[in-house]
């Protein structure tokens, strides 16, 4: 069964914008974001208590991408301190979608830099096939 909106509040992670992030116009790089949305996601995990490299252990299972759509809306530039929201939209059987957003804090206000929406899937680290979330990743992301 799916429960939508699971997870309400946003998770907020801070990240700097460097070099190697941006282009030669010295603005970050349009496939950064999915890297920076990536890295969120991944300590959004971490911060409901599940580690990844734990889950190929003790599950067998891996959680891998299977769609993004991302908008752009303003431009991020070298130095720039960006924080990153993760939010749970839909949490299926063997999936999950979520919104994730890039924002910078400029002269006291915050603007929206980019959103994505994302869906993972849970698949077997053998087969590759998906397979069913495990009752305690569930339980995990459906504390939160």
């Amino acid at each position: 069964m799916d429960t939508d909106v699971v997870n309400q509040q946003n998770f907020r992670w801070k990240i700097r914008v460097y070099y190697e992030d941006t282009d030669a116009g010295g603005i970050v790089f349009y496939a950064n974001y999915l890297k920076f949305f990536e890295r969120a996601r991944t300590e959004w995990l971490r911060a409901t208590g599940i580690i990844q490299s734990k889950l190929i252990e003790t599950d067998g299972v891996v959680f891998i991408v299977k769609s993004t759509a991302v908008e752009y809306h303003a431009p991020s530039r070298l130095d720039d301190e960006l924080f990153l929201t993760v939010v749970v939209e839909r949490l299926g059987r063997v999936a999950v979608d979520f919104i994730q957003e890039a924002w910078r804090i400029e002269d006291g206000e915050t603007k929206l830099l980019a959103t994505g929406r994302i869906t993972v899937v849970c698949v077997n680290v053998k087969t590759l096939r998906p397979q069913a979330i495990p009752p305690t990743v569930l339980e995990h992301i459906n504390s939160k």
